[in-house]
């Protein structure tokens, strides 16, 4: 090979070798530095959209883990007010059993509803009270919640709680005290006869409860009358009837619903049939003013203390999906990330052998490169 200084073909090819040294020693450099192995999409381009992929499930867990948190919020807040509602049920039944003693007088059965009363206005005020995040949650304004516990938009993702057995306030509405039922004033009883119909409504179910009555002159009292429905096998069945300090005949449901009676039923019996049109006693009140009233008022509390039962038990069973939820995200969050990591991550052990490896080729490339720079100074040899 002839002498030449114009072209120094060592030198050229020891700058290549030490600038491709020199870049893969900024890559280490980089990737233990930042802890990843892919800092940019050139690194590994379909390991970076994987790992993107990965990174946006991750994040989507732990937000849905929060979001089940705050389920189990939002139910201990609603479980926490209906058992203080269970409480003051079960409070009124036990002054409704008391009722039904005819033991009281008047200015006993009084007091009792008086206490009653209280007590369903606290029904009332703590429906309005009870929210979460400023959402009521015991006033029937909302009749479920939908909670994300998933990382993306499907159906599977969502878990609805179910709130219509917890209105309270319709709880309260359904509670009041008063004369129950519907009262009816016999303006003449001789003249009581016929069929008649007394409609029953509790919550949104109506029905309707059918009576034949003996001919015209075969009742002479009010007393008469309401002793002909008690006998009545159908009527006894779902509605009790009483005659009251005005001498008016009261027809109570047993389920505590609004009673509307008449000879077509859902309006009031005409003067007709011996009975003249009356307003309705309050909408599913409790009356403590006798005692089959009083016994009227334990089976409507009754159906109430289930009905809220039954909403608890639902409310129970949902926090315990949204615990068995945290679980099973955090068993994915984990297995994800430690996914993710795998693919995005530096191995810093191997990737430190790397660095060292160029490193050293680094130092060794810059001092050949230095020998083929001096090469050519023999050809000053030559010129002396």
């Amino acid at each position: 090979m002839g002498m030449s200084i114009n072209t120094n073909i060592a030198a050229n090819n020891s700058y290549r070798n030490l600038t491709n040294t020199q870049n893969d020693l900024s890559k280490s450099l980089e990737k233990l530095s930042s802890g990843l192995r892919i800092n940019r999409a050139a690194d590994d381009a379909a390991g970076l959209a994987i790992s993107e992929g990965l990174k946006s499930q991750v994040g989507g867990l732990t937000v849905a883990s929060r979001n089940a948190q705050d389920g189990i919020s939002v139910i201990q807040t609603a479980e926490g007010s209906l058992s203080e509602v269970h409480s003051i049920l079960q409070r009124i039944r036990d002054l409704a059993v008391q009722a039904g003693n005819d033991s009281n007088n008047t200015t006993s059965r009084q007091a009792i509803t008086t206490e009653v009363t209280a007590l369903t206005t606290e029904l009332t005020r703590l429906s309005d009270a009870t929210n979460f995040n400023g959402t009521k949650l015991l006033d029937g304004s909302k009749s479920s919640l939908s909670f994300q516990v998933g990382a993306d938009a499907a159906a599977s993702s969502q878990i609805s709680v179910d709130l219509t057995g917890a209105n309270i306030k319709g709880l309260a509405a359904a509670l009041t005290t008063g004369s129950a039922g519907a009262v009816v004033a016999v303006a003449t009883p001789t003249l009581v006869t016929g069929a008649t119909k007394f409609s029953i409504t509790s919550g949104t179910t109506t029905s309707t409860v059918s009576v034949t009555l003996g001919s015209a002159g075969t009742y002479n009292t009010v007393q008469d009358v309401a002793d002909a429905l008690n006998s009545d096998t159908g009527f006894k069945a779902g509605l009790t009837a009483s005659v009251n300090s005005a001498n008016k005949l009261v027809v109570t449901a047993l389920n505590g619903g609004t009673v509307v009676g008449g000879n077509t039923a859902g309006t009031h019996a005409s003067a007709g049939t011996g009975f003249a049109v009356s307003a309705a006693g309050a909408a599913g009140a409790l009356d403590f003013s006798t005692a089959s009233g009083a016994a009227a008022a334990i089976t409507a509390v009754d159906a109430q203390i289930t009905g809220v039962s039954t909403a608890r038990a639902q409310l129970g069973a949902a926090q315990n999906r949204f615990e068995s939820v945290i679980r099973n995200l955090s068993v994915s969050k984990e297995n994800l990330s430690a996914a993710g990591s795998r693919i995005r991550d530096t191995d810093m052990a191997e990737e430190m052998v790397k660095f060292t490896r160029a490193n050293i080729l680094s130092q060794a490339g810059t001092a050949m490169l230095a020998q083929a720079n001096q090469t050519t100074a023999g050809v000053l040899q030559l010129l002396r």
